[in-house]
């Protein structure tokens, strides 16, 4: 290897959840896009996780060339989590010299074994915390508990802090973490996957709002409905695409025709190519309650999409009003529907000024090259990540 080449490295992702071919959420969708553009650059990767119930029961397998390891643990309260904790902590340290760093997608128990271990070996680990479930209901709650505390203690010795957005970042500082390890650093977005196209208006081509998403409770649907009804009523020239499945889709499909939205409202279900839906809409909305930082959001914006979004972590970072789409308050239906009225009433022109400014911002903050360049100096230890 010549002195100016970069290093190849081996690199670990610990992942608290299942890993598939499709499907999961963001946490397991950034592995799935770090993990394929890592190959790419050369670099190894290897995904490890529990061997959940409701998934693959292989302890090893290859997805999309990815070695993925899963770590076998009695199906017991209390005790599988000690087996699942004890065989996870021996396979690190049984293969401490086979990795040159380790990432740790979810900061839970696998986290805090794996900051425990790094730091008394001297690995570099990195650890992503994605957002709400981590700090109001995992090992980061207030009311986290004894087990809790002692794995949030573990967890702040990670090499480094990988914040996705500056209110994550913020609340890590308040828990305790060293303000000079956590790195604002957002998820990352393969904006090649995605085209900004011509998207036509008038007979035919009415003007669409597409969502991609679970369709659950914090996605704040029922507000997008009621204020969906509030900017269009019965026009028939409008039209809203919610694309993804989940348990209040009944729900919503009744709320909708109560609502007399029924007709263009359409639930799409799940698409394995979602940017062919993005590609024929004109805006973007993304209501939630809350969020870490919405992949979703940085796909939209990576399409060319002017997106209306709620102020929660990660969007407040990316949307500017005016700029690249439309902020507004959590839950409030009025606001939410104004900003509707306003993006239909913008004329194609001015819609797609706001969608090319939308790319360039993805593209300059959170573009697979930005962010993985980005981390390979964080596995690395160097200083100017």
């Amino acid at each position: 290897m010549h002195a100016h080449e970069p290093r190849a490295l081996r690199i670990l992702m610990v992942l608290e959840s299942d890993f598939s071919p499709a499907g999961g959420g963001g946490a397991e969708s950034q592995v799935r896009t770090l993990a394929r553009h890592l190959v790419r650059l050369g670099h190894r990767v290897t995904v490890v996780t529990p061997l959940l119930p409701n998934a693959s029961q292989r302890t090893a397998e290859r997805l999309e060339g990815i070695p993925v390891g899963r770590v076998r643990y009695p199906r017991r309260r209390l005790l599988g989590g000690a087996v699942l904790n004890l065989r996870f902590a021996a396979f690190l340290w049984q293969n401490r010299r086979r990795y040159d760093a380790w990432h740790v997608h979810i900061g839970h128990n696998m986290g805090a074994i794996a900051c425990l271990l790094g730091d008394f070996i001297g690995k570099p680990v990195v650890l992503k915390v994605s957002g709400w479930w981590e700090l109001e209901r995992g090992v980061l709650a207030p009311d986290a508990g004894l087990i809790g505390r002692v794995a949030r203690s573990s967890l702040k010795r990670a090499s480094a802090v990988q914040a996705i957005s500056s209110r994550i970042a913020a609340e890590l500082e308040r828990c305790g973490f060293p303000a000079e390890r956590i790195v604002l650093l957002p998820n990352a977005v393969d904006v090649a996957r995605f085209r900004v196209r011509p998207r036509p208006r008038g007979p035919g081509a009415p003007f669409t709002a597409v969502f991609v998403g679970r369709l659950v409770e914090e996605k704040g649907l029922v507000t997008l409905l009621d204020a969906w009804a509030e900017a269009f009523g019965a026009r028939d020239d409008v039209r809203l695409a919610l694309v993804g499945g989940g348990p209040l889709e009944s729900a919503l499909r009744a709320q909708a025709e109560r609502l007399g939205i029924g007709s263009h409202v359409e639930f799409l279900g799940h698409r394995d190519r979602v940017e062919d839906v993005l590609a024929e809409a004109h805006v973007g909305v993304l209501p939630s309650r809350i969020e870490g930082l919405s992949n979703t959001l940085l796909e939209l914006m990576a399409c060319g999409l002017p997106t209306v979004a709620s102020r929660v972590s990660g969007s407040e970072d990316f949307v500017v009003t005016g700029h690249n789409g439309w902020l507004y308050p959590a839950s409030d239906v009025a606001a939410l529907a104004g900003h509707l009225r306003a993006a239909e009433a913008l004329s194609p022109a001015r819609l797609a000024e706001l969608g090319r400014q939308a790319r360039a911002d993805a593209e300059a903050k959170a573009a697979l090259d930005v962010v993985v360049g980005r981390l390979l100096a964080l596995y690395e230890k160097r200083g100017e990540a």
